[in-house]
C-alpha cells in the first residue's frame, strides 16, 4: 500500500462543496475519487484537509489517497488530470509515509477572502470575489481583527450548532487593499463551519461603520451567533495552503 499527498486547485463555482454527497455527483471529493478509480481500476477514497463549502475555491487544498502499489511518476498530474474537469487540477503528488492523513495530520491553514469595492462588479472576476461597492475603513477592519486573533471559543462565528469544540487559534488576520480591491488573509490552526465567511462579514461591518471594532470581541464573549457579522458569500473565499509538521 502506498499513500500519496495531493495538492489540488479548483474553481468551486459549479460544485456543491468538497464532501461527497449521496444526492449529487457535483462534489470535488466525489469527482476526484471517480477519476482516480477509473485510472487505477479499483475504488479509492480521497480524504481532504477540510470540507470547503459549495462555491468556495482552492489554490492549495491538500488531499490524501492510498493506492495498492506505487504509481508511475505522472499518474496523478498526467493520467488523472487528463480525465478531470478543467476546473479541477492536481498540481502536485508526493509519496508520503503510510498513516499520513490530509485532515488529521494538518497543523494549520491559510484562507484568503477577496472583495471588489468598485461601483460596478468586474465582469471577469465577479465569480471570485464579493462585490461590495463602498470604501471600507481598512484601519477599522485591522483594529477589529486584533480582537479576533489568538485562541478563543468561536461559538459566535460558526453556523454549526453541534461542534464538539469551538476553540480555535488564529495566528494572523491581514487586511490589505489597493485599487478597489480588498484582501483579507486568515492564518490559523483550523476553522469552523462558515467561520472565515462570518469573520469577513464582521470585519466589513466594522469597516463601514455598522459596528465598533470592540463588538467583535464582545461577540466572542457572548457565544451568540446573532452578535457576529453577516455571512459573506462563498465565491470570494479561497483555501490557499495547508500546513503539516515535518
Amino acid at each position: 500500500m502506498r499513500t500519496y499527498k495531493l495538492t489540488v486547485a479548483y474553481d468551486g463555482t459549479a460544485y456543491q462543496g468538497w464532501q461527497r454527497q449521496a444526492n449529487t455527483e457535483r462534489t470535488i471529493q466525489g469527482i476526484l475519487e471517480s477519476c482516480i478509480s477509473e485510472q487505477t481500476g479499483y475504488e479509492v477514497e480521497v480524504d481532504g484537509s477540510g470540507r470547503t463549502d459549495a462555491g468556495v475555491h482552492a489554490l492549495g487544498q491538500t488531499a490524501s489517497v492510498v493506492l495498492r502499489g506505487r504509481a508511475e511518476e505522472d499518474f496523478f498530474t498526467g493520467r488523472v488530470n487528463a480525465v478531470l474537469p478543467e476546473d479541477i487540477r492536481i498540481l502536485k503528488a508526493e509519496l508520503v509515509r503510510n498513516g499520513f492523513h490530509a485532515r488529521k495530520s494538518a497543523v494549520g491553514k491559510v484562507y484568503e477572502y477577496h472583495i471588489d469595492t468598485g461601483s460596478k462588479a468586474d465582469v471577469f472576476t465577479r465569480r471570485y470575489c464579493l462585490h461590495y461597492p463602498c470604501t471600507p475603513d481598512l484601519d477599522a477592519m485591522r483594529k477589529t481583527a486584533e480582537y479576533l486573533t489568538g485562541t478563543h471559543e468561536f461559538t459566535a462565528y460558526t453556523d454549526k450548532k453541534d461542534e464538539k469544540s469551538t476553540k480555535r487559534t488564529i495566528y494572523a488576520i491581514i487586511v490589505s487593499g489597493q485599487g478597489g480591491r480588498v484582501t483579507i488573509r486568515y492564518e490559523g490552526t483550523g476553522f469552523l463551519y462558515h467561520m472565515v465567511r462570518i469573520l469577513t462579514g464582521t470585519l466589513l461591518e466594522a469597516g463601514t461603520g455598522q459596528r465598533s471594532p470592540e463588538s467583535a470581541g464582545e461577540a466572542l464573549d457572548s457565544r451568540d451567533r446573532r452578535q457576529a457579522g453577516f455571512l459573506a458569500p462563498a465565491r470570494g473565499l479561497f483555501l490557499q495552503k495547508v500546513y503539516y509538521s515535518k
